[in-house]
């Protein structure tokens, strides 16, 4: 079986240059999604609600006015 840098030189100039650059955005990709850390900015939000609600009534409540 050949190897990738031999598969990839066999192909014409113009399909290495798209291969080069599909690479380059997978690599681009992926720092974009491990560089972002999980915001939890909104933990604690629902507070003021815990006394006149359960928590599944606030999960649903929450998910109406995130369509909103």
């Amino acid at each position: 079986m050949k190897s990738l840098e031999e598969l990839i030189r066999e192909l014409p100039p113009e399909l290495r240059k798209e291969v080069e650059d599909f690479v380059r955005f997978l690599l681009e990709r992926r720092k974009v999604a491990r560089g972002k850390p999980l915001r939890q900015s909104w933990a604690g939000a629902l507070r003021e609600f815990k006394d006149r609600f359960t928590a599944l009534e606030l999960q649903k409540k929450a998910m109406e006015w995130r369509d909103d």
